[in-house]
This record gives structure tokens, sequence and C-alpha cells, in this order.
């Protein structure tokens, strides 16, 4: 019994691994953004004012990154209020449903020195599913950099499918992600050469 009194208070003293221990980032809204493009017959080209986006590890190896990102989905902007509201409406992100367009990854792949295939759900509209953003990252080692990926959807796997009136468009999705990203403690990452 007192060795398991023992065993338990050393526990409870020794020091937890802190976020001192893995290198932590921050992204910069400045310079960074998330934009989208969908073949049309009239361009549908447009971008989101408001997201999150974190990139947090669990150790130095950089595959055990685990990339967040949360859009506001009614912030949507193409340049046109005609397209940006038909886009909030139900038969696209379904805004006042679903505020909130999100990829979270489950695993990274290093698959050269400067590229990643990064898996993960992506969920728009209260619809789930895996998706992969490719990535490409500049800066390495540094501490600072940007990170640039893109990923494409079929629109209808997620409840889309609905059209524009007069407007004829594509069902895939391709997406941009360029998120420029600071260290701001913890050791540098390691990259598999």
């Amino acid at each position: 019994m007192r060795l398991s009194i023992l065993s338990l208070a050393a526990i409870v003293l020794l020091p937890l691994p802190s976020r001192a221990q893995v290198p932590v980032f921050k992204t910069t809204p400045e310079g960074s953004a998330i934009k989208f493009y969908v073949k049309a017959s009239v361009a549908l080209v447009g971008k989101f004012d408001k997201w999150d986006a974190s990139l947090t590890f669990s150790s130095s190896d950089v595959t055990t990154a685990v990339l967040d990102i949360k859009i506001a989905a009614a912030t949507v902007n193409t340049g046109s209020g005609v397209k940006d509201g038909k886009l909030k409406s139900k038969d696209f992100f379904n805004v006042e449903q679903d505020p909130t367009i999100e990829f979270r990854s489950t695993k990274v792949v290093q698959t050269s020195p400067n590229s990643f295939d990064i898996m993960g759900n992506f969920s728009i509209r209260g619809v789930s599913r895996p998706e992969t953003l490719k990535l490409t990252v500049t800066g390495k080692g540094t501490g600072a950099g940007v990170i640039k990926g893109a990923m494409a959807f079929d629109r209808k796997d997620y409840g889309m499918t609905s059209g524009i009136p007069f407007v004829k468009i594509a069902d895939r999705v391709e997406v941009d992600v360029d998120l420029k990203v600071q260290q701001v403690s913890g050791p540098r990452l390691v990259y598999k050469e």
C-alpha cells in the first residue's frame, strides 16, 4: 500500500511534458487566404473573409501535425452579392443551419522534402467525408513560412445538387489554402529528407 502511495505521489510530482517541448505555431491572417474555384459558364471564384486555422504537434516530428481549419460559411465573398446570397442559401452552404465549414486532419504523410498529403475529415452542410489536402511548405527549418495547399471535392457528395439560374456550374470544387505561419515556441520540426 505504501509503495502504491509513493508511486502515485511520484507521478503527480513529476513534471508533465509542456507545450514548450513541442513546436507551437500560430497562423497569421495577414498574408493568408482560403479561396475556391468552380468551373462555370460565369466565373465562380471566391474566398472566405473569416476563418481560423490551427497547426499543432504532439512532437517535433512533422508528421504528428494536426491541421484544423474552421471557416465561417456566411463570409463567402465572390465580389457579387447575388452569387454570395445563392451560395449562403440552403441550396449550397446552408449557413443558417450549418454556419461552419471545417477540415480537421487525421493523418500526415510527407511525400517529398517540401510536400505533404494531409488526410482529414471535411465537413460542410452537416455532411462529413474524408478528403485529402495536398500541401507544400516554404521556409522549412526557419520557424516561419507559408503552407500552400489544394483540395478538390464533388459538391454533390455534400448535398449541393442545385444550380444557379442561368449559370452552368461544374460539380468539382477546388479549394486553395494559403497560410502564413510563425513558430512561437518549442523545438524546430524534424522533416524526412
